[in-house]
Parts: structure tokens; C-alpha cells; sequence
């Protein structure tokens, strides 16, 4: 598990080890080098471009049915505005 320096504290290098899972997590105060930042997440831009749509952002729906309909639909969406600009 990647983590950056807002996750140094020996109780979340813990809790990753008790779960079998090896920790690089960088340490406050340590120099920037080449290493925990290079890597990008996927997720995240994810997460931005499905608030570009309302209805995800601002969960006016009671039910979880519909408000998990919305969000594939975002998802759809997206996955086919990244395909249309790749074909041209």
C-alpha cells in the first residue's frame, strides 16, 4: 500500500501489517526523492470527473438503488467520451 505523508503514524503502519499488507508509506520531515510520488492513481480522476454530473455529486435520491443506477451511468458516460476521443 502506497501512502503519503498525511498517513505517517505508527498506528496506520500497524493496522496495514495486521491486515498482511507491506506499508511505503513516506515519513514526515524526509526528503522528496523519486519515489512515492511517481506514482499516479486511477482512481482519483475517476472520483473528479464523476462530479462533474449533479446528480452523483449531490445525492438527492432516498434510495441506494437509484442513486448506484446514476453513478454507472456516469461511469458509462465517461468510459465513452475517453473512447469517442481516442477514435479521433
Amino acid at each position: 500500500m502506497l501512502g503519503d505523508r498525511g498517513y505517517d503514524h505508527d498506528k496506520y503502519r500497524r493496522l496495514t501489517w495486521d491486515l498482511g499488507v507491506k506499508p511505503l508509506i513516506a515519513r514526515r520531515g524526509a526528503e522528496h526523492g523519486p519515489g512515492l510520488g511517481a506514482q499516479r492513481w486511477v482512481v482519483a480522476p475517476a472520483f473528479a470527473y464523476l462530479h462533474w454530473f449533479r446528480r452523483p455529486r449531490i445525492r438527492w435520491e432516498i434510495r441506494d438503488e437509484i442513486n448506484e443506477a446514476f453513478l454507472t451511468l456516469g461511469c458509462a458516460l465517461i468510459c465513452w467520451r475517453r473512447l469517442q476521443s481516442l477514435r479521433q
